[in-house]
């Protein structure tokens, strides 16, 4: 089933609205968790997918395509942090891959953005 792309100037709901079931619902599972993770994270749309902002700074990216959803922002530290946890779904550099059928646990969803959260604290705290 082809990924309807929504237009980016539109709004995270939008986004999500336009993808089949299996992926809405998924990423809007994923959604939640990072809200929670990041309370005072800004949600945009940023490169024609939804993403967290936290303090201006870029906390990570999700979105759907045709056969996966991917999870963005994981940089090397995030890699090498949760490296046993990432192995099923590792995708290339800083991309985790998941699907409806093999979901990434929310569980590590919370552990990468807590640690992208304290990760951009010390990086621009300098």
């Amino acid at each position: 089933m082809a990924i309807r792309r929504p237009n980016p100037t539109r709004s995270v709901d939008d986004y999500l609205r336009a993808l089949p079931l299996p992926h809405r619902s998924l990423l809007g599972r994923v959604r939640k968790c990072i809200r929670a993770a990041a309370p005072g994270a800004e949600e945009v749309i940023s490169y024609g997918m939804p993403a967290f902002r936290l303090n201006g700074r870029m906390l990570v990216y999700y979105g759907a395509f045709r056969d996966h959803c991917s999870l963005f922002g994981g940089g090397t530290q995030v890699r090498r942090k949760f490296s046993v946890e990432l192995k099923p779904f590792l995708g290339g550099k800083g991309t985790v891959r998941f699907t409806p059928e093999h979901p990434l646990p929310l569980r590590l969803i919370q552990k990468i953005v807590r640690a992208r959260v304290a990760e951009n604290r010390e990086r621009y705290s300098k």
